[in-house]
């Protein structure tokens, strides 16, 4: 990336530099954000005032000259409105003034043109309006609460991978390296029952990790799609035995009984919809997960285990199944293909088969409609779906096109690793699981080791250039529709919890134990994370239990149980201020985003519009630092006046108010050790 102009002193205007300059795909600077091919669209630059400039909106089919509209203290505002279109529009700015010429991507101000970091209008992509900047808190069901005892994993139940399941007795029990088949109790009764904690929390929405009938406590092996697992729902018919002497599951009866007796499903599946209706009563949204990529191996469209012998005819059962096509068969047509490899994942034949493309269709519409009415998908490892990417765009265009029509408020958010913006023109996901423009960044800065604990960088640790041209790079690729609405996240089920990042110690729970997830870990970091996910642009995304100071090397140590009566009661509340503090300032919801300052372990940034301003800075060193903030860039009047709303240190936090005076339009911050600060004009 070519180096930015950073200072230009023209006429002995010192305010004219590289960071007066400013436009961004916000409502702030953009009208509308999300236009349709029918609406005219306005666009803003800002620019130093007072200069004789001549700015042009440049496209790939011309420029268009930018009139100068307004003024404020500091900035002129130029505008130019293009003309309804159903074309893509990608466009950058060209700065002319006296004997010089700048251009501005989203990368920022250069002195020489630039190919790429361009603007984009892409028109009719509108994502639902509730999920721009929403609080999200994501639920992996069997470790949240265990709100019905009835409906439990019994030990010795079934057999899973060679072994049978167990119900673990004492929920504060840490998960061992064999998780995946011990079943600690919580329920969808368990989240009714939680709700008004979660109300309280201030959250907007609830992303459930799978729930549909499957063996496993993670559910990523779904047995049936049509219902609510009755483990996670009710269970009032309970016939049958458990396995003692005998591993084969075609004789575990009272597991029979209890995942296809249709009292318990269909009672399972109304206690969903109680839960989105408890959850809608609150103003809480409810998002579910699905799994199309592949499926598990118990599916009664395989019935590898023989569970539904009698009452399907499962493709591994029977060659002349009508679900045979739904799988990928070896050439004797007795083994069948698993993503990965994994055989308790085969991997669904969605792109040779019609029929079953038919029935997910009819999975994905049924669960957004009444009487569930969920509000939205998130897509489990959805770029793997199908053979080629041809096809797998136009699965997902479809997909999207039945879930809009049935409810046109519903979100689709799928989990992405690496450049997601194939899927996201607006025909396909609204956005993504944000690990390259969030976790990833926020991670290497703040503890200098990966999102799963076992990779060490002492040259990303408290690299603030590194972190800027990360986040820069990788927003630049997303649509602002995609940034408005991702999933920010420090841990969720696939990642070390990040509290135990923090002790910036590399490990797994097999090699290193569970203790050693706890071991030095600084709640300090944590507070500086949670400030800056509560901040930043996007839907901050909390896991369950990080809130309550929950620990844990990636899975199955990041999936321990909600630690109800042992909660960090200061972190809920640390949590809570930031959220509500969210949402008294518009400018941390939609507000443009502009760095402000960057060195070792500092990094600083500023939210606004044009009638709240707040700026947040962290120092991740050891030390404290006196730093000048330069909030001329974000629009505060030079003698103009901030208080603080929140901030960290080493022992906790305040919020109490500090009152500071703007000079020359900087204030100077002390900024203790390891700590963070939230500022707004006043």
């Amino acid at each position: 990336m070519p180096n930015h102009a950073d200072f230009y002193w023209i006429r002995n205007i010192p305010y004219f530099c590289s960071q007066a300059i400013f436009s961004d795909e916000t409502i702030n600077y953009r009208m509308p954000p999300e236009p349709s091919q029918y609406d005219r669209v306005t666009i803003t630059l800002r620019a130093g005032r007072d200069i004789e400039l001549q700015p042009y909106l440049c496209m790939e089919t011309g420029r268009l000259p930018m009139e100068k509209m307004r003024a404020s203290f500091v900035f002129d505002y130029y505008q130019v409105t293009l003309p309804p279109s159903a074309e893509l529009i990608r466009y950058y700015f060209c700065i002319e003034g006296e004997g010089f010429t700048l251009y501005y991507t989203k990368y920022g101000v250069f002195e020489d043109y630039q190919s790429d970091g361009w603007f984009e209008i892409l028109k009719n992509y509108h994502t639902p309006q509730w999920a721009k900047g929403a609080v999200m808190y994501q639920i992996y069901p069997d470790r949240f609460f265990n709100g019905d005892k009835q409906n439990d994993v019994l030990t010795k139940e079934y057999m899973y991978l060679g072994k049978p399941v167990k119900k673990v007795e004492d929920w504060f029990l840490n998960p061992d390296s064999e998780d995946i088949r011990n079943f600690y109790g919580g329920d969808l009764q368990g989240v009714i029952e939680k709700m008004d904690y979660l109300e309280d929390l201030g959250i907007d929405a609830i992303y459930l990790n799978p729930i549909f009938v499957s063996p496993s406590n993670h559910k990523y092996d779904i047995q049936d799609y049509a219902h609510i697992d009755p483990h996670l729902g009710v269970i009032e018919v309970d016939e049958g035995a458990l396995l003692f002497g005998s591993e084969e599951n075609k004789e575990a009866t009272k597991y029979i009984t209890r995942v296809t007796n249709e009292i318990n499903l269909e009672k399972s599946d109304m206690l969903f919809a109680t839960l989105v209706e408890e959850a809608h009563k609150r103003g809480i949204k409810v998002i579910i997960d699905g799994v199309f990529n592949h499926c598990g191996a118990f599916h009664k469209w395989l019935d590898k285990e023989g569970i539904y012998i009698g009452k399907n005819s499962g493709a591994y059962q029977d060659k002349n199944s009508p679900y045979r096509p739904y799988f990928y068969w070896d050439q004797e047509g007795e083994g069948y293909e698993g993503w990965w490899g994994y055989e308790n994942h085969p991997k669904l034949n969605v792109e040779g088969c019609p029929k079953l493309r038919e029935e997910i269709f009819k999975i994905a519409t049924k669960w957004v409609s009444p009487p569930f009415c969920a509000d939205g998908w998130r897509l489990d490892v959805a770029a793997d779906l199908g053979r080629t990417e041809e096809f797998n765009h136009a699965f997902w265009r479809e997909f999207r096109n039945v879930v809009k029509k049935a409810n046109p408020n519903a979100v689709i958010l799928a989990e992405h690793y690496g450049d997601a913006k194939p899927w996201l023109w607006g025909d396909e996901w609204d956005s993504i699981m944000n690990y390259d423009a969030f976790m990833e960044p926020l991670t290497w800065f703040l503890t200098g080791v990966s999102k799963h604990s076992t990779e060490a960088r002492d040259d990303l640790y408290n690299n603030a250039n590194v972190f800027w041209g990360s986040m820069s790079y990788q927003m630049a690729k997303l649509p602002i529709q995609a940034i408005n609405t991702a999933m920010n996240e420090l841990s969720n089920h696939d990642h070390s919890r990040f509290l135990t990042r923090t002790n910036r110690q590399l490990g797994r729970l097999a090699k290193n134990g569970a203790k050693a997830a706890e071991d030095g870990v600084l709640l300090s970091v944590m507070r500086e994370a949670v400030l800056f996910q509560m901040t930043w642009l996007g839907s901050p995304t909390i896991y369950y239990g990080d809130e309550a100071g929950v620990m844990g090397w990636t899975d199955p140590d990041n999936r321990r149980t909600y630690p109800w009566g042992r909660e960090n009661i200061e972190l809920i509340e640390f949590h809570k201020t930031c959220i509500r503090l969210r949402k008294e300032n518009e400018a941390l919801r939609f507000g443009s985003l502009k760095q402000l300052f960057g060195e070792y372990g500092i990094i600083g940034y500023g939210r606004f519009t044009e009638l709240n301003k707040c700026v947040i800075v962290l120092n991740n060193n050891n030390c404290a630092k006196e730093i000048y903030i330069p909030l001329w860039q974000i629009g505060v009047r030079e003698k103009g006046r901030m208080k603080s709303l929140l901030s960290t240190e080493e022992t906790g936090y305040h919020r109490e108010s500090t009152a500071y005076v703007v000079e020359n339009g900087h204030i100077r911050l002390l900024l203790p050790p390891k700590s963070g600060v939230l500022l707004k004009e006043v």
